[in-house]
Protein backbone atom coordinates (compact mmCIF):
# COMPACT_ATOMS: atom_id res chain seq x y z
CA UNK A 1 0.00 0.00 0.00
CA UNK A 2 1.09 3.58 -1.11
CA UNK A 3 1.43 5.71 1.91
CA UNK A 4 1.90 9.30 1.37
CA UNK A 5 3.15 12.15 3.75
CA UNK A 6 0.24 13.58 6.07
CA UNK A 7 1.16 17.35 5.92
CA UNK A 8 -1.46 19.25 4.74
CA UNK A 9 -1.02 19.72 1.22
CA UNK A 10 1.70 17.63 0.14
CA UNK A 11 1.83 14.85 -1.86
CA UNK A 12 5.19 13.35 -1.47
CA UNK A 13 5.92 9.28 -0.22
CA UNK A 14 6.90 8.44 2.90
CA UNK A 15 10.34 8.49 4.03
CA UNK A 16 9.81 4.76 5.32
CA UNK A 17 7.26 2.37 5.68
CA UNK A 18 4.88 2.93 8.53
CA UNK A 19 6.58 6.70 8.64
CA UNK A 20 3.52 9.73 8.29
CA UNK A 21 6.02 12.32 6.67
CA UNK A 22 8.04 12.58 3.86
CA UNK A 23 12.10 13.05 4.16
CA UNK A 24 11.59 16.85 3.64
CA UNK A 25 8.72 17.46 6.38
CA UNK A 26 10.68 14.14 8.69
CA UNK A 27 13.95 16.17 8.48
CA UNK A 28 12.29 19.94 9.26
CA UNK A 29 10.45 17.87 12.08
CA UNK A 30 13.61 15.96 13.52
CA UNK A 31 15.64 19.38 12.93
CA UNK A 32 12.82 20.81 15.38
CA UNK A 33 13.56 18.07 17.72
CA UNK A 34 17.52 18.28 18.07
CA UNK A 35 17.36 22.24 18.18
CA UNK A 36 14.88 21.52 20.87
CA UNK A 37 17.40 18.92 22.99
CA UNK A 38 20.27 21.59 21.89
CA UNK A 39 18.90 24.35 23.85
CA UNK A 40 18.30 22.21 27.25
CA UNK A 41 21.74 21.24 27.07
CA UNK A 42 22.80 24.69 26.77
CA UNK A 43 20.60 25.87 29.68
CA UNK A 44 20.91 22.30 31.68
CA UNK A 45 24.17 20.51 31.78
CA UNK A 46 23.61 16.79 30.71
CA UNK A 47 25.40 14.65 33.17
CA UNK A 48 26.45 12.11 30.79
CA UNK A 49 28.81 15.23 28.66
CA UNK A 50 32.37 15.83 29.90
CA UNK A 51 32.63 18.29 32.03
CA UNK A 52 36.04 19.29 31.03
CA UNK A 53 36.07 20.70 27.35
CA UNK A 54 39.77 20.03 27.08
CA UNK A 55 39.48 16.94 26.81
CA UNK A 56 37.25 16.91 23.69
CA UNK A 57 38.19 17.50 20.09
CA UNK A 58 36.61 19.91 17.87
CA UNK A 59 36.91 19.07 13.57
CA UNK A 60 40.23 21.42 13.33
CA UNK A 61 41.76 19.39 16.08
CA UNK A 62 40.88 15.94 14.29
CA UNK A 63 42.20 17.41 11.10
CA UNK A 64 45.39 18.25 12.84
CA UNK A 65 46.04 15.06 14.74
CA UNK A 66 44.98 12.84 11.09
CA UNK A 67 47.11 15.41 8.53
CA UNK A 68 44.18 16.33 6.73
CA UNK A 69 42.24 19.63 5.62
CA UNK A 70 39.73 21.04 8.70
CA UNK A 71 37.13 20.80 5.68
CA UNK A 72 37.03 17.74 4.70
CA UNK A 73 36.44 16.35 8.05
CA UNK A 74 32.87 16.66 8.82
CA UNK A 75 31.77 16.37 5.19
CA UNK A 76 33.20 12.59 5.61
CA UNK A 77 31.87 12.19 8.90
CA UNK A 78 28.68 13.22 7.43
CA UNK A 79 28.80 10.91 4.31
CA UNK A 80 29.57 7.93 7.06
CA UNK A 81 25.79 8.69 9.08
CA UNK A 82 27.69 10.71 12.09
CA UNK A 83 26.47 14.48 11.21
CA UNK A 84 23.75 16.14 9.92
CA UNK A 85 24.58 19.60 7.77
CA UNK A 86 21.70 21.81 8.50
CA UNK A 87 21.28 25.18 7.41
CA UNK A 88 23.49 27.00 9.90
CA UNK A 89 25.84 23.94 11.35
CA UNK A 90 26.27 20.25 12.10
CA UNK A 91 24.12 17.97 14.67
CA UNK A 92 25.47 14.98 15.74
CA UNK A 93 23.23 11.69 14.54
CA UNK A 94 22.34 9.02 16.71
CA UNK A 95 24.81 6.37 15.37
CA UNK A 96 27.50 10.03 15.77
CA UNK A 97 26.67 10.12 19.28
CA UNK A 98 27.62 6.27 19.84
CA UNK A 99 31.12 7.28 18.00
CA UNK A 100 31.18 9.85 20.97
CA UNK A 101 29.92 12.71 19.55
CA UNK A 102 29.02 15.64 21.91
CA UNK A 103 26.60 17.73 20.99
CA UNK A 104 26.98 21.90 21.19
CA UNK A 105 25.58 25.30 20.59
CA UNK A 106 26.96 28.34 19.95
CA UNK A 107 24.98 30.78 21.20
CA UNK A 108 26.94 33.96 19.40
CA UNK A 109 26.87 32.61 15.81
CA UNK A 110 23.81 30.87 16.93
CA UNK A 111 25.20 27.97 15.32
CA UNK A 112 24.87 24.30 16.42
CA UNK A 113 27.94 22.09 16.73
CA UNK A 114 29.81 19.28 17.53
CA UNK A 115 32.84 17.88 19.09
CA UNK A 116 33.94 14.32 20.02
CA UNK A 117 35.66 12.58 22.24
CA UNK A 118 38.66 10.96 22.24
CA UNK A 119 37.65 7.59 22.02
CA UNK A 120 36.98 8.54 18.57
CA UNK A 121 40.45 7.70 17.89
CA UNK A 122 39.85 4.00 19.56
CA UNK A 123 37.13 3.69 16.87
CA UNK A 124 38.28 1.39 13.96
CA UNK A 125 35.62 2.27 11.85
CA UNK A 126 36.20 6.12 11.88
CA UNK A 127 40.05 5.35 11.64
CA UNK A 128 39.68 2.89 8.82
CA UNK A 129 37.77 5.34 6.98
CA UNK A 130 40.45 8.32 7.27
CA UNK A 131 43.32 5.53 6.48
CA UNK A 132 41.85 4.66 2.86
CA UNK A 133 42.21 7.05 0.14
CA UNK A 134 40.43 4.89 -1.90
CA UNK A 135 37.70 2.33 -1.39
CA UNK A 136 38.80 -0.34 -4.18
CA UNK A 137 40.89 -2.41 -1.86
CA UNK A 138 38.19 -2.27 0.89
CA UNK A 139 37.90 -5.79 1.28
CA UNK A 140 39.24 -7.37 4.32
CA UNK A 141 41.81 -10.00 4.55
CA UNK A 142 41.95 -10.89 8.02
CA UNK A 143 41.44 -15.09 8.94
CA UNK A 144 38.42 -13.95 11.14
CA UNK A 145 36.23 -12.93 8.18
CA UNK A 146 37.22 -15.66 6.17
CA UNK A 147 33.53 -17.39 6.12
CA UNK A 148 32.01 -14.01 5.19
CA UNK A 149 34.39 -13.84 2.34
CA UNK A 150 33.56 -17.16 1.06
CA UNK A 151 29.71 -16.65 1.63
CA UNK A 152 30.50 -13.32 -0.45
CA UNK A 153 32.30 -15.46 -2.92
CA UNK A 154 29.78 -17.68 -3.28
CA UNK A 155 26.56 -16.06 -3.77
CA UNK A 156 28.39 -13.33 -6.27
CA UNK A 157 29.88 -15.35 -8.67
CA UNK A 158 31.07 -13.38 -11.85
CA UNK A 159 31.72 -10.06 -13.29
CA UNK A 160 30.25 -7.66 -14.92
CA UNK A 161 31.55 -3.88 -15.73
CA UNK A 162 29.23 -0.75 -15.46
CA UNK A 163 29.34 1.88 -17.42
CA UNK A 164 30.66 3.69 -14.54
CA UNK A 165 33.44 1.30 -14.39
CA UNK A 166 32.47 -0.62 -11.66
CA UNK A 167 32.97 -4.51 -11.53
CA UNK A 168 29.70 -5.73 -9.87
CA UNK A 169 28.83 -9.51 -9.60
CA UNK A 170 25.66 -10.18 -11.43
CA UNK A 171 23.82 -8.65 -14.17
CA UNK A 172 21.59 -7.54 -11.66
CA UNK A 173 24.02 -4.91 -10.27
CA UNK A 174 24.77 -4.00 -13.88
CA UNK A 175 21.67 -2.57 -14.13
CA UNK A 176 21.01 -0.95 -11.24
CA UNK A 177 24.41 0.56 -10.93
CA UNK A 178 24.32 1.58 -14.91
CA UNK A 179 20.64 3.13 -13.68
CA UNK A 180 21.74 5.42 -10.84
CA UNK A 181 25.03 6.16 -13.54
CA UNK A 182 22.41 7.46 -16.04
CA UNK A 183 20.59 8.71 -13.53
CA UNK A 184 23.62 11.15 -12.79
CA UNK A 185 23.50 9.57 -8.78
CA UNK A 186 26.77 9.39 -7.42
CA UNK A 187 27.22 5.85 -5.99
CA UNK A 188 29.59 3.52 -4.20
CA UNK A 189 29.43 -0.16 -4.79
CA UNK A 190 30.17 -2.93 -1.64
CA UNK A 191 30.76 -0.42 0.80
CA UNK A 192 31.34 -1.27 4.25
CA UNK A 193 28.61 -0.32 6.70
CA UNK A 194 29.83 2.31 9.43
CA UNK A 195 29.29 -0.33 11.86
CA UNK A 196 31.29 -2.96 14.11
CA UNK A 197 29.86 -5.93 12.17
CA UNK A 198 31.41 -6.90 9.08
CA UNK A 199 28.54 -6.13 6.73
CA UNK A 200 28.92 -4.26 3.26
CA UNK A 201 25.85 -2.93 1.11
CA UNK A 202 25.09 -3.26 -2.43
CA UNK A 203 24.82 0.19 -3.22
CA UNK A 204 25.59 3.29 -1.05
CA UNK A 205 24.29 6.54 -2.19
CA UNK A 206 26.05 9.56 -0.51
CA UNK A 207 23.02 12.47 -1.03
CA UNK A 208 20.59 11.39 1.76
CA UNK A 209 22.64 8.78 2.78
CA UNK A 210 20.73 5.64 1.21
CA UNK A 211 21.89 2.57 1.05
CA UNK A 212 20.40 -0.08 -1.83
CA UNK A 213 20.49 -3.82 -1.29
CA UNK A 214 19.22 -6.35 -4.46
CA UNK A 215 18.08 -9.68 -2.81
CA UNK A 216 18.60 -12.70 -5.36
CA UNK A 217 19.08 -16.51 -4.72
CA UNK A 218 15.60 -16.52 -2.54
CA UNK A 219 15.68 -20.04 -3.33
CA UNK A 220 19.19 -20.70 -1.03
CA UNK A 221 19.06 -21.22 2.64
CA UNK A 222 22.35 -19.48 3.60
CA UNK A 223 21.53 -16.93 1.61
CA UNK A 224 18.33 -16.24 2.91
CA UNK A 225 19.54 -16.78 6.55
CA UNK A 226 22.17 -14.14 5.68
CA UNK A 227 19.39 -12.00 4.15
CA UNK A 228 17.71 -11.91 7.29
CA UNK A 229 20.69 -10.86 9.43
CA UNK A 230 21.33 -7.97 7.04
CA UNK A 231 18.14 -6.59 7.45
CA UNK A 232 18.15 -6.79 11.14
CA UNK A 233 21.55 -4.98 10.87
CA UNK A 234 19.87 -2.01 8.82
CA UNK A 235 16.68 -1.85 11.07
CA UNK A 236 19.10 -1.51 13.99
CA UNK A 237 21.04 1.45 13.16
CA UNK A 238 17.57 3.08 11.34
CA UNK A 239 19.77 3.22 7.66
CA UNK A 240 17.91 4.74 4.91
CA UNK A 241 17.68 1.68 2.89
CA UNK A 242 15.65 0.31 -0.45
CA UNK A 243 15.59 -3.35 -1.40
CA UNK A 244 15.04 -4.68 -4.94
CA UNK A 245 13.65 -7.98 -6.18
CA UNK A 246 13.93 -9.16 -9.32
CA UNK A 247 10.48 -7.98 -9.88
CA UNK A 248 11.90 -4.44 -9.11
CA UNK A 249 14.75 -5.24 -11.83
CA UNK A 250 12.44 -5.73 -14.69
CA UNK A 251 11.66 -2.01 -14.50
CA UNK A 252 13.88 0.10 -12.22
CA UNK A 253 12.48 2.85 -14.07
CA UNK A 254 9.05 2.58 -12.52
CA UNK A 255 9.98 1.61 -9.14
CA UNK A 256 13.64 3.55 -7.97
CA UNK A 257 12.73 7.07 -8.69
CA UNK A 258 9.82 6.37 -6.46
CA UNK A 259 12.15 4.48 -3.87
CA UNK A 260 14.33 7.40 -4.34
CA UNK A 261 11.88 10.02 -3.70
CA UNK A 262 10.65 8.66 0.12
CA UNK A 263 14.47 9.74 1.25
CA UNK A 264 14.13 12.85 -0.41
CA UNK A 265 16.03 12.44 -3.49
CA UNK A 266 14.46 13.51 -6.87
CA UNK A 267 15.51 12.10 -10.23
CA UNK A 268 14.57 13.74 -13.68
Amino acid sequence: MTEYCTVLGCNQLVSKPGYQLCYKHWKANNLKVNNSLISKSVSKPNSHTPSSTSTLLSATKISERLGLSRNSINPILSELGLLDKVQNGWLATRLGLSFGAVQKYDEKDNKPYVVWTEEIFNNQIFMNTFRKGSEHNAEPHSSTDSGKLDFRKKFHAGNYRATDGHWVRSKAELSIDNWLYMAGLVHAYERKLPVEEEVYCDFYIPLSRVYIEYWGYEDEPEYLTRKKEKQHIYQKYEFNLIELTDEHIKNLDDHLPKMLRGFGIVVN
